[in-house]
C-alpha cells in the first residue's frame, strides 16, 4: 500500500472533507483517502503508484487548491 500525502487549501468544514473523499475515491488505485479541514492535509492510500497531476488536477476541479512545495 502506498501512502501520498498533499496539503490542500480552501476545506472549511466536513462538507469539504466530503467533496475531496468522494472525488478522490473515483481516481482508479485509490483504496482510502483521509481529508481533515483543521489541517488542510489529505492523506491517499493507494494499491498503484497515483501521477500526482491527476490528483491536484481532481483536486483544484471541485475548487481547492493543493499547496506546491518550494
Amino acid at each position: 500500500m502506498k501512502k501520498t500525502e498533499f496539503k490542500v487549501n480552501g476545506m472549511v468544514c466536513e462538507g469539504c472533507e466530503n467533496r475531496v473523499k468522494n472525488a478522490l475515491s473515483m481516481i482508479d488505485g485509490v483504496e482510502s483517502v483521509d481529508a481533515n479541514h483543521n489541517t488542510g492535509i489529505v492523506t491517499i492510500l493507494s494499491n498503484v503508484d497515483l501521477e500526482k497531476s491527476v490528483i491536484e488536477e481532481k483536486i483544484d476541479d471541485i475548487g481547492f487548491e493543493v499547496v506546491k512545495e518550494g
